[in-house]
């Protein structure tokens, strides 16, 4: 975190903790950087748990200089190295193009949905900060989040003006979900929701998954955000985490007897929190549904030229506007929405328009104007194709998993 400097002095305030928000909004540049989440499958047993050692024991070094790390369901996450749109999206494309083919020869196969449209959540990974995770957000809705989802995180640098990347960023937000929501299955049927991986994060915790609000301030919109979340853990000597299951909120802590919390008990408490969009010294973007191998670019192009360029931000911010607080609808319906649509139709093109002023090459422009005319246009989201296989004769789910679809 830039210019942050992590203490074991108390906090007695909530200045204290507005000093940790303001460090949050403090970096500029124009840099991108993403992660992608992915379900694995075995290709001969579709519904078997693949475990993230088999994976990892098959992987190599990736040219692209892409981290691999896992979720706690055994999602395969992918995060490459920041730079200028163009250069992050065609290192991370190549890294994803290898692990694909030696999933292959493995006879896995890397599918990109936003929730497991098959398999029931198991949890891999058995950490302590997980341990204490699963037991505060419950079942069904935390095993499902910890287990079964995949997002596309697209994090930006925050420019020069911070507030307006960071209150575009918001505004975008159901439009956007909306035109790349991608996980209407669960247990191989409808659930209902065009982004059924929204719904789960929906029904968690309101105080740490809810959307910051907004006041024109984003560096005091942030610090009463942490202090009004409701603690997860509280982390104990010998590296042991206890869940705290009585509702306080951090700022309770400030004001309770016992042990203050410390400058490094408010940086953890703030990776315990999951707003669609969150400050670390660059603007994480978490609301976007993972998307097919082939079309996440698409998702990473659009998000930043909307959010970064000044030009096309005017033009889709207007178009956005009644709709900002559309997160359930954009969850539920995607773009069968129509007013949700005719905003995407109009984001994306101002998308197309701006992504060559931002210099992505002529063929990733081609790809946005192809998933436009395949998805936006026509009111479809992703999620339709997902529906159509288990609704379509001679088509059943497990075939598009093993097969990823097109190419």
């Amino acid at each position: 975190m830039a210019g942050l400097v992590i203490e074991e002095t108390p906090i007695r305030d909530g200045s204290q903790v507005e000093r940790f928000a303001r460090t949050c909004f403090g970096a500029s540049g124009d840099r991108v950087g993403i992660e992608l989440e992915f379900l694995v499958y075995d290709r001969t047993a579709v519904a078997r748990h693949v475990p993230m050692t088999e994976v990892e024991r098959i992987l190599p070094e990736l040219p692209g200089g892409s981290r691999v790390t896992f979720e706690p369901g055994g999602q395969l996450e992918l995060s490459g190295p920041a730079g200028p749109p163009a250069e992050a999206i065609a290192a991370l494309a190549v890294d994803v193009g290898i692990v694909r083919a030696v999933l292959r020869e493995a006879g896995l196969a890397l599918a990109g949905v936003g929730l497991d449209p098959v398999r029931p959540p198991r949890r891999q990974l058995r950490l302590p900060r997980y341990e204490a995770m699963a037991e505060f957000l419950g079942r069904p809705y935390g095993a499902l989040m910890m287990c079964s989802t995949a997002s596309i995180q697209v994090n930006l640098d925050l420019g020069d003006r911070p507030a307006v990347r960071w209150e575009r960023a918001h505004a975008l937000g159901p439009v956007l979900s909306a035109a790349f929501a991608n996980s209407p299955l669960r247990e191989g049927r409808p659930t209902g929701w065009m982004s059924g991986r929204q719904a789960v994060w929906e029904r968690l915790d309101r105080t740490r998954t809810a959307p910051v609000p907004s006041t024109g301030d984003p560096v005091e919109d942030w610090a009463r955000y942490l202090l009004d979340a409701r603690l997860m853990l509280v982390r104990e000597d010998g590296g042991g985490c206890r869940p705290v299951r009585d509702g306080s909120t951090f700022r309770d802590w400030l004001g309770a007897r016992g042990r203050p919390p410390t400058m490094e008990d408010l940086l953890y408490h703030a990776t315990t929190v999951f707003p669609p969009v969150r400050p670390r010294g660059w603007l994480e973007i978490r609301y976007l549904d993972a998307q097919h191998p082939a079309d996440w670019p698409v998702c990473a192009a659009v998000t930043h030229a909307l959010v970064t360029d000044d030009r096309a931000a005017d033009t889709a911010l207007a178009a956005c506007e009644a709709h900002r607080d559309a997160w359930v609808r954009a969850a539920r319906c995607g773009l069968a929405d129509p007013p949700l649509r005719r905003a995407a139709e109009t984001c994306f093109r101002a998308a197309i328009e701006a992504l060559p002023r931002l210099g992505v090459p002529a063929d990733l422009v081609g790809r946005v104007s192809a998933f436009a005319d395949r998805h936006v246009t026509t009111g479809r989201s992703p999620a339709c194709d997902l529906i159509d296989l288990v609704n379509r004769p001679g088509r059943h789910l497990p075939a598009w998993l093993i097969e990823e679809g097109r190419e």
